[in-house]
């Protein structure tokens, strides 16, 4: 297994980073590599964007074992296009930097076809590096090709939980308190020493630790070593014992309890019990000695003995000597776990961002952020909408205790008014709330809060709040996370605004596009079916209608019209030829132009439009009823349309239109009309392009005859049963949605 190759291809589209991430993990996975996972991961995912966002082509990853190295490329097919360097030969973007960092070595190869970027990481337990740090677990969960915009709740807490380094509380941050010496307090500012409980997570650590005390207890010939870690809240916790410190539990032991020989970074020796360090340990006799990490104080190395006076201060000197030394390795073992932090950090903001950036439902976005940051971040999330004219009003609410959730919504509903800040801060809004109100809601009263304002395009839309218990402060890390994705929510709820407002928008147009109604009309059953492609985001191009146009000069009987047509392309302009073709046709059918005049002059009206014109293929026909009422005649002109289709009782299929151009291309067009007898029992069926060229993969619906042979099946159906059954059809099809307009019309003679 010295040599091994694994390749997939992925379609140039925002979905396919994710599976790009999903394809390495899995690889990587399967040849035992997980401890090189993350970081191969995330330098794909930016390879990956790189590929869509600057040579907008499919791309290639293939992931390669050879020897002592992994080596991953991402390859695309537009080898003339330059990548984007950020810091270097852009003033945005993303991509190369980052990869620069992770990776061991990394270059830009080309062919005449393609273009590839590739980096190698060491592989892990190789001679030529340590290998990174212990993997997060868990699956990556961008959204491929398929899913829809929904995000599940377990999606949400898997991409939390791939990465226990960023979970609550993982990193301290914030100042020291006034006055107190920086040796004696257990917070970290920045780049500042990592919690105990940190520092006992990361292997080289514990290594460390153990290495140490055992090394004590042979320098020394002590009965018993430890070494006690410093806690963010100044309480010490036992990091490492051996001999009988082992079998002692430590008791209550903080840093302001410690001596001035601890205040002022010295080791020092206890004779007796009276130290607060040997009545922790029961001993009666210590030597101890400071861990100190930037100036601040980590913890102790601490030898004990059951004999009073049993070390001398060459003993404290020696202890010193191996705290100095024990401090260089778990300084080293705290740099590793923050370059693991950072590694996560990263990677939960590009999943997070798939994430968000994986639906347009603003309800669901603002649900999702505060998924995401519920629980590792803080313990409940707020998301406050407003559109800059009213007060924010509460949007969502999670509580990492669904029990207290309803008791936190009362009383942030009671809280005062959320700020209008334009950057982070602590809130204490929660304090405004009633006395009734916060008694109900118990410890959540007094937590600790901040606030992250949520603004897009210059425009403040929220406000983010996130809240901690009392005594369980934020990190800079995690506030710093939150800002992140704060700026990153604000664009996915923007999104999700303004395709929300879109959508109405286009719904509306699309409606007043339509007719209001279809007549009734003796001795026919007609059925309509329009269907708009996509989710309604834009007006499409197809219309029909269906119109009582007033009785003949000189005869009682009413006649009517239909018109079902197809404007090139779609979006307003097509929108505005659209409303013109169909009111323009009402108007000139109610001056009693006949079928070919009517298509005659709509022509030379698009054409007068000029650049704002488009093409439009168009089926009008003009419906009479016969006198002994054993069906219909209708007069009928086929513009560039797909032609219409009669069925008859017996099952036959035929055209019954002539083919005649199509309307906004050529002036001084004449048209003519075809004739069709429409019998008791027959059906005319009448499609736009969206029936007959729906797609599934290579093949169209309408090929070789094939609306012909649906139709047939429809064989003494009513007409809406033959409009319902064609429809089905064309959804049925093909796998994906289809990606046209659908309007058909069904006259039936009855």
């Amino acid at each position: 297994m010295d040599r091994q190759t694994a390749s997939a291809t992925f379609p140039s589209a925002a979905a396919a980073v994710a599976d790009a991430r999903r394809f390495v993990r899995k690889v990587l996975a399967d040849w035992g590599m997980e401890e090189a996972v993350d970081d191969a991961v995330l330098a794909t995912s930016e390879l990956a964007t790189n590929a869509i966002a600057y040579a907008g082509t499919s791309f290639e990853v293939t992931c390669r074992l050879e020897d002592g190295e992994i080596k991953v490329e991402v390859r695309d097919r537009h080898p003339t296009r330059g990548i984007e360097m950020p810091g270097v030969t852009a003033s945005s973007g993303r991509g190369l930097p980052s990869i620069a960092r992770l990776a061991s070595s990394w270059g830009v190869s080309y062919d005449r076809r393609t273009k590839g970027v590739w980096f190698t990481l060491p592989r892990p337990g190789a001679a030529n590096g340590s290998g990174p740090a212990r993997p997060f677990g868990g699956e990556n969960l961008g959204r491929g090709p398929g899913d829809d915009n929904g995000t599940s709740a377990r999606e949400t807490a898997a991409v939390r939980d791939a990465h226990p380094a960023l979970e609550q509380g993982g990193a301290s941050g914030g100042p020291s308190a006034p006055g107190r010496d920086p040796r004696l307090s257990g917070d970290a500012v920045g780049e500042g020493p990592a919690a105990g409980d940190r520092l006992l997570r990361s292997p080289a650590a514990v290594e460390a630790l153990e290495d140490g005390v055992a090394t004590v207890r042979e320098v020394l010939a002590a009965e018993g070593a430890a070494v006690l870690l410093t806690e963010r809240d100044g309480r010490l916790i036992m990091g490492a014992s051996a001999g009988t410190a082992a079998e002692i539990p430590l008791g209550e032991l903080s840093v302001p309890a410690l001596g001035p020989d601890a205040r002022a970074g010295s080791p020092w020796v206890a004779a007796d019990s009276s130290d607060p360090t040997a009545v922790a340990l029961r001993a009666r006799s210590l030597a101890a000695a400071p861990l100190e990490s930037g100036g601040r104080l980590t913890g102790l190395l601490v030898a004990v003995s059951s004999v009073s006076g049993r070390f001398a201060e060459a003993d404290g000197a020696r202890l010193g000597r191996l705290a100095d030394e024990m401090s260089l390795s778990l300084e080293k073992a705290r740099v590793g776990e923050l370059e693991r932090s950072w590694r996560g950090w990263l990677s939960f903001v590009a999943e997070a961002s798939d994430l968000l950036a994986g639906t347009l439902d603003q309800e669901r976005t603002m649900a999702l952020v505060a998924q995401l940051v519920v629980p590792r971040l803080a313990t409940w999330c707020a998301v406050y909408n407003t559109d800059g004219s009213e007060p924010a009003k509460l949007a969502y609410v999670w509580h990492a205790d669904e029990t207290r959730a309803d008791g936190l919504r009362e009383l942030l509903d009671h809280a005062g008014a959320t700020p209008p800040v334009d950057v982070s801060s602590p809130w204490s809004g929660l304090a405004t709330a009633p006395e009734e109100v916060r008694a109900a809601a118990g410890a959540t009263a007094d937590d600790q809060v901040y606030a992250f304002p949520l603004v897009a395009r210059g425009r403040r839309i929220g406000t983010i709040v996130i809240g901690r218990p009392s005594g369980d402060r934020f990190p800079r890390s995690a506030i710093e996370l939150a800002e992140e994705l704060s700026r990153r929510a604000a664009l996915a709820v923007d999104n999700a605004r303004l395709f929300s407002a879109q959508t109405a928008m286009s719904s509306a147009l699309q409606r007043s596009l339509l007719p209001p109604g279809i007549p009734e009309i003796p001795g026919l059953e007609v059925a309509v079916v329009y269907e708009p492609a996509g989710e309604g985001s834009e007006v499409g191009g197809d219309f029909y209608d269906v119109f009582e146009s007033g009785p003949r000069p000189g005869g009682p009987a009413a006649h009517w019209r239909f018109a079902i047509g197809d404007v090139c392309g779609t979006g307003p302009e097509a929108a505005a030829v659209t409303g013109l073709a169909r009111h323009a046709l009402r108007i000139l059918a109610a001056e009693d132009l006949s079928v070919p005049a009517v298509l005659a002059r709509l022509n030379r009206l698009i054409l007068g439009e000029g650049e704002r014109g488009r093409l439009l293929t168009l089926l009008h026909g003009e419906i009479t009823a016969r006198r002994r009422r054993d069906g219909v005649t209708i007069r009928l002109t086929s513009a560039g349309h797909p032609p219409p289709l009669v069925l008859d009782p017996a099952g036959g299929v035929r055209e019954v239109a002539t083919p005649q151009p199509l309307l906004g291309v050529f002036d001084g067009v004449e048209f003519h009309t075809d004739t069709v007898e429409l019998r008791r029992g027959e059906v005319l069926l009448c499609v736009t392009d969206g029936v007959t060229e729906r797609r599934s993969g290579t093949r169209l619906l309408g090929d070789g005859h094939g609306l012909e042979r649906l139709l047939a099946g429809c064989t003494g159906l009513s007409a809406g049963a033959v409009a319902a059954r064609i429809q089905r059809a064309v959804r049925d099809f093909g796998p994906e949605p289809s990606n046209d307009d659908v309007a058909l019309i069904v006259l039936r003679a009855s």
